[in-house]
C-alpha cells in the first residue's frame, strides 16, 4: 500500500472559501518577521493579507530587474534612491517586494521601517512567466492603486508565446491611481522606445526599453 511522506506535495487540497480565509494585516506580518515565525529569507510576501508565495527569481527575471535600477540610479533627482526588492509597507493588508523601486531619502532613511506609499514614486515589477504576469496585473497592481503610488511599470516578457526571443518584450506603464479601478492610465512601450521617468510629477528623464530585456 502506498504511504504519503511529508516530503510528497499534495497538490489535491480543496481551498476554503474567501469568507473563511483569516487575513492578517501589515503589523502582524512584521511582528511574525521579527519574532522569527517567518525568516526574513522565506519566499513570501503579503498581498491582500494572505502569505502569497513569491515568483522564482531566474535569469531572465534577474537580468531587467538589476539592468533597470542600473538605469534609473543615475537620473533620479536628490531626494530620491532606488531600491532592489525592498518591502512597501501599505496598511493594512500589504507588503509587497516590488523588483525595483524609487524611494524618497536614502537606503538611511529605513534602518527601522520600511518605506510607505507616501515614500514611492515609482514600483517596477518583471513578469518572465503567465503566472507572474496575472499577479502584476491583478494583486500587485490593485495593491499599488490602492496605495495611491503613482507609476507602476510591468516590464513584461512572456508576450511572445513558447520559448522567449532574446530582446522580445515590452514595459507596461501604469499612472493616475485610483482607489477602487486600478490605473486609469496604461501606455506600452516597446522594445524600440523610450520610456519616461517620472518622478515626483516631472520626467527626468527616458529609458530605452531594449536596455532592459534580456
Amino acid at each position: 500500500m502506498a504511504t504519503v511522506t511529508a516530503t510528497q506535495p499534495i497538490s489535491f487540497l480543496p481551498l476554503p472559501s474567501p469568507a473563511n480565509v483569516y487575513r492578517i494585516t501589515v503589523d502582524q506580518y512584521d511582528r511574525m518577521v521579527e519574532s522569527g515565525v517567518l525568516a526574513e529569507d522565506d519566499a513570501v510576501e503579503l498581498l491582500g493579507g494572505i502569505l502569497v508565495r513569491q515568483m522564482p527569481k531566474y535569469p531572465r527575471h534577474v537580468f531587467p530587474t538589476e539592468e533597470t535600477r542600473n538605469r534609473l540610479e543615475p537620473i533620479v533627482p536628490a531626494g530620491w534612491y532606488v531600491r532592489q526588492e525592498g518591502p512597501v509597507r501599505i496598511p493594512a493588508f500589504d507588503e509587497p517586494e516590488p523588483d525595483v523601486a524609487v524611494a524618497r531619502g536614502n537606503s538611511r532613511t529605513y534602518k527601522k521601517h520600511h518605506p510607505g506609499p507616501e515614500d514611492i514614486a515609482l514600483v517596477v515589477e518583471v513578469a518572465a512567466t503567465k503566472g507572474s504576469l496575472n499577479q502584476a496585473r491583478v494583486e500587485k497592481m490593485s495593491a499599488y492603486a490602492r496605495a495611491g503610488i503613482p507609476v507602476y511599470w510591468i516590464i513584461n516578457l512572456t508576450r511572445t508565446g513558447g520559448i522567449p526571443r532574446a530582446g522580445s518584450g515590452l514595459v507596461e506603464v501604469y499612472t493616475r491611481p485610483t482607489r477602487t479601478r486600478g490605473y486609469r492610465d496604461h501606455v506600452d512601450y516597446k522594445s524600440r522606445d523610450q520610456v519616461p521617468v517620472v518622478i515626483d510629477g516631472r520626467e527626468v528623464g527616458r529609458i530605452s526599453v531594449a536596455d532592459l530585456l534580456p
